[in-house]
C-alpha cells in the first residue's frame, strides 16, 4: 500500500496558527493581576553525567606469511611471504611422504616491536 503523502506547508499552517493561539492565552493571562506566589522547595540539582571518550584502538601493523598446513588445520611450517615456491615444495613434500594431504595458505600475525 502507498503512504500518505505529508504535506509540510499544512503542517507548517497548523503549527503557527497553534503558537498564535498560545501566545494569545499567556498575554490574556499576564494582563490579570498577579497573586503572591508560594515559595516552593527547589530540588538539589543533580551534576550531569561527565562525557567519557573512548579510546581509539591502536592500528596493529600485520605481517603476511605463507603457512603449510595439514587436513586439520594444524600449522606446520612457516615461510616468509617472498618464499612461496619453498612453501609449495613442503607441502608436496608433506603430502608425498604421508597419507595426508597439506596445503599453503597466506597467514597474517600481528608485529611485535
Amino acid at each position: 500500500m502507498a503512504r500518505k503523502v505529508v504535506n509540510r506547508k499544512e503542517l507548517r499552517a497548523q503549527n503557527d496558527a497553534a503558537e498564535a493561539r498560545g501566545k494569545e492565552k499567556k498575554e490574556k493571562v499576564a494582563k490579570e493581576p498577579k497573586a503572591k506566589k508560594e515559595k516552593v522547595a527547589k530540588e538539589p540539582k543533580v551534576a550531569a553525567k561527565k562525557t567519557v571518550r573512548k579510546k581509539v584502538a591502536k592500528e596493529t601493523r600485520l605481517k603476511a606469511y605463507w603457512g603449510v598446513f595439514n587436513q586439520a588445520m594444524k600449522r606446520l611450517v612457516l615461510f616468509e611471504y617472498a618464499d612461496k615456491k619453498s612453501a609449495e615444495k613442503k607441502a608436496a613434500e608433506l603430502t608425498a611422504s604421508s597419507r595426508a594431504t597439506h596445503f599453503i595458505q597466506l597467514v597474517k600475525e600481528a608485529i611485535t616491536e
